[in-house]
């Protein structure tokens, strides 16, 4: 009887696993997908042909299509964490922080981590107008790298390295569009210049508002390599 137990729980588990393992390369394409299509090009059909699954096999990892929206969304927020934010947060807090969260994010879309550029700047623009659970997350999500820039803007300004007069809010939301029109120019007219037009923007704020303690950090502050995808 335990043995039975045991094979039966293990048998359970290896499916659990190997589940979760299709699921991760199901939205691992999604997202692809979704950045370069948009999400409402994201179908069950769409991606059972280019997964080479069947539609009934997809439809056991998510019963509708907004919740394989909302799936997808949270996939490449996962994705944009582990490529952007964590990286930038190896750098200790303040100037140098700020400074890698915008060159790595700029780095992301010019190095084609996502296939169609930044995911979230093509979905805001795709559901900012239809309400509902997948606007909603979007929503949420670009409001959490708001709040990213504006924390590492005041970080840097604890530190004394960043002038104690500048809007925090205000910043961060200048340093967000920046990045965003890097994106767009780079996505419509494929626009290399713009990645480093966007830094230099960045980069000349920066200087502006930098302390005596900040400024050498600027000599510091490198941009990253980047490789435009083909």
């Amino acid at each position: 009887m335990l043995y039975t137990f045991a094979v039966t729980t293990a048998t359970a588990k290896g499916r659990k696993a190997q589940g979760e393992k299709t699921r991760k390369a199901i939205l691992e394409t999604a997202v692809h997908i979704a950045s370069a299509q948009g999400l409402e090009g994201l179908t069950i059909g769409r991606l059972a042909s280019e997964l080479s699954m069947s539609k009934s096999g997809l439809f056991a990892h998510f019963g509708s299509k907004e919740e394989l929206q909302v799936a997808t969304v949270e996939a490449a927020r996962a994705i944009f964490i582990r490529e952007v934010i964590k990286p930038a947060f190896d750098s200790t807090e303040g100037l140098l922080r700020l400074w890698k969260l915008c060159d790595i994010w700029l780095g992301h879309v010019q190095n084609g981590v996502f296939r169609g550029g930044c995911f979230f700047a093509a979905a805001a623009a795709e559901f900012d107008s239809r309400p509902g659970a997948v606007r909603n997350r979007i929503a949420e999500i670009m409001k959490e790298w708001l709040k990213t820039l504006r924390n590492a803007i005041i970080e840097a300004q604890n530190a004394g390295q960043l002038s104690k007069d500048i809007d925090a809010t205000q910043l961060a939301f200048e340093f967000n569009s920046l990045e965003l029109g890097a994106n767009w120019a780079f996505q419509l007219y494929g626009d290399l210049r713009a990645f480093k037009r966007a830094r230099e923007a960045i980069r000349e704020r920066l200087s502006t508002y930098a302390t005596a303690a900040g400024a050498p950090l600027l000599s510091l502050a490198k941009p990253r390599a980047g490789r435009a995808r083909a």
